[in-house]
Formats: structure tokens, sequence, C-alpha cells
């Protein structure tokens, strides 16, 4: 090999090294700097480089992300924005680090609608004395040709805990479901095996899914809150392209 060539592979190799190195500083630095004067931060699980030089983003325990110089001396809290490609930078980041994959979804711990052909499908986790779930259940009905995996996630105190078990244990638990969210109709109190609300409610904290309704798309993208049949539609579409 011709020493120029060696040379060359050399230098390579040593500024690699060195912007690990260097890398490896930045973050150990921010780690302990904001660690020492922001003890109350959640615990930094990533710091990358951004396309800001200078710039890193820090991705939380809570999955929040922030920003910072290399030394921590400033923290920043917004959206960064590509004004070239007019991309939201942090936006997409967030939806990205929220997506749930489907295939991991306990779909035996579900209530299963099925409207329609059912062949695109939707996971909602809710609470049977959620409004805004009853809302959203409302424009749910509207949807058509999906199949719907409800998580019952009853996280609004005792009365959510009762009314969630009567409806797992009713002997048709996707009509005492719908009678309760869209008729207003309480189920008949019923007993039988309810781990699976509770293994829905460790999901959800595995997931810091921490509110009702939040929807999970095909495509693993989640939704938080009460959304339309229209903004249905359309999540539905997104997750199938």
């Amino acid at each position: 090999m011709p020493y120029t060539l060696r040379s060359l592979i050399a230098t390579t190799l040593l500024a690699l090294s060195f912007s690990n190195a260097l890398a490896q500083g930045y973050e150990a630095t921010i780690r302990k700097n904001l660690s020492e004067r922001i003890p109350q931060i959640p615990k930094i699980e990533e710091i990358t480089r951004t396309p800001l030089a200078g710039i890193y983003e820090l991705r939380l325990s809570t999955n929040e992300i922030y920003y910072s110089d290399a030394e921590g001396n400033f923290l920043i809290q917004g959206n960064l924005i590509d004004t070239k490609s007019k991309r939201n930078l942090t936006e997409e980041r967030e939806t990205k680090l929220s997506a749930i994959d489907f295939n991991t979804l306990p779909l035996k711990d579900a209530i299963t609608f099925v409207h329609g052909n059912g062949k695109r499908k939707l996971a909602v986790f809710e609470d049977p004395n959620c409004g805004y779930c009853k809302r959203f259940e409302r424009d749910l009905a509207k949807v058509d040709n999906v199949t719907v995996y409800l998580f019952l996630m009853p996280v609004l105190g005792p009365g959510s805990v009762e009314k969630s078990r009567n409806v797992w244990c009713a002997k048709d638990p996707a009509a005492a479901w719908t009678n309760l969210m869209q008729k207003d109709i309480p189920p008949a109190a019923a007993q039988c095996n309810t781990a699976a609300i509770d293994r829905n409610l460790d999901f959800g904290r595995k997931y810091k899914i921490t509110g009702t309704p939040t929807l999970v798309a095909q495509d693993g993208t989640r939704v938080p809150g009460a959304i339309n049949s229209a903004q249905v539609e359309k999540l539905l579409a997104d997750a199938t392209k």
C-alpha cells in the first residue's frame, strides 16, 4: 500500500476517533452540568447532534425533547424548524419517539369491534368515565371499514375501575361498552378475571400513555386526545400509505 494512502487512512481514523472523543466529552459535560444545576430535570436518556452547529438534542426519560449547547450552559425548550425544507424537526422526533409498534399490542386484552370490512386497524386506550372518550366514541361510530381494538384503561379513580370491570365481564363486552359510551347506559354489575385490565394499565405505564383517549394507528403513530371522524379517517389513510 502506498505510503500516502496509508497516511490518508490513518489520518481519517484519527479524525474520527478525535470526533468521537469530543462527542463523548460534550455528552459527559452536558449531563454533569445539567444534573448539578437543575437536579429536578428528568433523566437524560440520549444526547445527539442536531443539524444546528453547537446545539445538541436531549431526549429525557419522559420522551420530552430539549436542546443544549456543548457545555450545558443553556437549555432550550421549543421547536427546531428546518426553514429550507419547512420541517419541524422536533415534532418529527417526538412522533417517532412516541410511536408504538402495533405488533407489540396485546390484542387478546382488548375488546374488538369490526366496522364494515374491518381492513384498517386502530387501537384505542380509554377510560369509561372520560368525557372526551365518550365524544370520541360517537365520532368513531361514523368511521367504516375498520377494526378497533379497545383497551380498557381505568385511570380516573375507583368508579372507572368498577365500570371497566363490569364492561369486561359482561356477556357481550362490545355491546356493554357501546351502550355506556354512546347511550349513557351503565353496564350491569359483573365479576370475572380482570387481569387483562391490569395488564393494560401496565402497558400504559411502560409506554407512558398518560391520558385517554390515546389512539395507536397501524403504522405505530400515536395520537393523544379525542379527534373527530375526519381526523380518524386521515390517520387511518396515512397509516396504510
